[in-house]
């Protein structure tokens, strides 16, 4: 049964209009369904959302409830959520269709693929909310903060980009404060080891994920940092 819904919904996925596909790693093609091949790469602001408003993603964005917070919040701005699971995807699009947010759409892809679907300067702000840790030190490289992922990040950026990450795991926050203090292309201006301990500085930080939530009934404290792309 669980196979046959997962079969259903990677089907569904060809249908909708707010989902691109890269289905091949070893293949940049990007697809708008099994058939249409397009090309986005500088082209997001204004072949799919039809504006020219901020471009801001959310990397392994998972079910995509973030990625909908900020484009329900914020409707001024373009929000892109970035996942490989595509029954994941197909949650977060299927509410976004539902709710009528023209500004939210999805990219199933790895992240490791971002610089062949986003062109240089194109992108305004990156959330990374609660990736996998990656806890192995042998695996530190897959973390979505490590240099290799930072200096992915870094031609898509524009000048003043923002990064943001949102996480319970310890280990990953202080990886996060070594890698991205280190970092010669990025100022961290922003650092808090436990977000509500106090007023919340940004209203972003209100959204919780199903994974937030269950990480705040077991007590632990959620950790957010930014870090600016410099000038």
């Amino acid at each position: 049964m669980a196979r046959r819904n997962k079969l259903r919904k990677f089907n569904e996925l060809l249908s909708f209009t707010n989902v691109y596909e890269n289905y091949d790693p070893t293949n940049p093609r990007l697809m708008a369904n099994e058939t249409t091949e397009v090309d986005l790469k500088g082209k997001w602001r204004a072949e799919h959302f039809k504006n020219d408003n901020p471009l801001i993603l959310e990397l392994a964005c998972g079910r995509g409830e973030y990625t909908l917070a900020l484009g329900e919040a914020n409707p001024e701005n373009n929000y892109l959520g970035l996942d490989v699971k595509g029954a994941r995807i197909w949650q977060g699009a299927t509410r976004a269709t539902a709710q009528n947010l023209n500004n939210v759409a999805f990219l199933r892809t790895r992240i490791e693929q971002i610089g062949l679907f986003f062109d240089e300067n194109e992108v305004d702000e990156i959330w990374i909310t609660f990736p996998d840790p990656f806890l192995k030190d042998s695996k530190e490289n897959r973390r979505l903060t490590s240099p290799p992922f930072l200096d992915r990040y870094k031609p898509i950026l524009k000048n003043g980009g923002i990064i943001n990450l949102k996480t319970d795991d310890p280990t990953l926050y202080g990886f996060s404060q070594e890698t991205l203090a280190a970092c010669d292309f990025l100022d961290v201006i922003y650092d808090r080891d436990d977000i509500y301990s106090q007023p919340l500085d940004f209203p972003e930080l209100e959204y919780k994920t199903y994974y937030e939530k269950m990480h705040l009934e077991k007590g632990r404290k959620i950790k957010f940092m930014q870090a600016k792309l410099k000038k």
